[in-house]
């Protein structure tokens, strides 16, 4: 037997420890599983105000146990470990992540299965319970007010200065995102941050030939 046999011996025996009982396992799958539940729970109620998809929900979940199974399966053997990356090299995910979260949430889901494959419950339940709380954290910390959309309708587009006078006295900061002139008929958008947002409609629907004040939420992106 020369030094290549011995190495090679060697280094897959320190890859073979010994097997899994069948209670271990089903404890570790348990708890991957709770881990999984509580995942779904947190990502139902964070998702709540968005776009939910119940289908990526249960993904995320069983995704957590199935990566545990994996780890499970190819922690004591590096032979079969090989042979796992190299099917899983074919796997192509091609599903667009539509909110920064869902990828948040993805991530979170593959590292409880891989650490609670790995037989380190202790630190995936750890980690759970700090990603929950600085999600929850961060969404709720006020960062900056955000702007609401002011639209206007108005058929004498010479009352223009009215409405920019009215604006101006209700909301420091306010910025024409839109000008539409059709005929006489005036289409404005706004971008405002309203002190007394009732005064500022009222004001602005007594301006004689206005049509129409409408003022919205803005769920979008937010410029400092």
């Amino acid at each position: 037997m020369g030094f290549a046999d011995i190495f090679k011996k060697s280094f897959l025996e320190g890859f073979s420890a010994g097997e899994l009982g069948f209670q271990e396992i089903l404890v570790v799958l348990f708890i991957t599983s709770c881990l999984a539940l509580y995942i779904y729970l947190v990502y139902r109620v964070v998702t709540k105000r968005t776009f939910y998809s119940k289908n990526f929900n249960i993904a995320l979940a069983m995704l957590a146990v199935i990566t545990a199974a994996i780890i499970l399966t190819i922690q004591f053997s590096i032979v079969v470990s090989l042979g796992m990356v190299g099917a899983l090299s074919i796997v192509r995910f091609r599903t667009a992540i539509k909110d920064p979260m869902d990828l948040v949430f993805l991530f979170w889901s593959l590292s409880v299965g891989i650490i609670c494959g790995a037989g380190l419950t202790e630190i995936a339940i750890l980690t759970s319970l700090i990603v929950t709380i600085g999600i929850f954290l961060l969404d709720r910390m006020p960062v900056v007010r955000v702007p609401q959309i002011l639209i206007v309708q108005m058929q004498d587009a010479d009352k223009e200065e009215a409405v920019l006078e009215i604006v101006k006295k209700f909301s420091k900061y306010n910025k024409v995102k839109t000008r539409n002139l059709s005929g006489k008929t005036l289409h404005m958008i706004f971008e405002v941050r309203p002190a007394e947002e009732s005064k500022m409609v009222r004001e602005l629907g007594e301006i004689e030939g206005m049509t129409s004040v409408s003022l919205m939420e803005h769920d979008g992106e937010v410029t400092f």
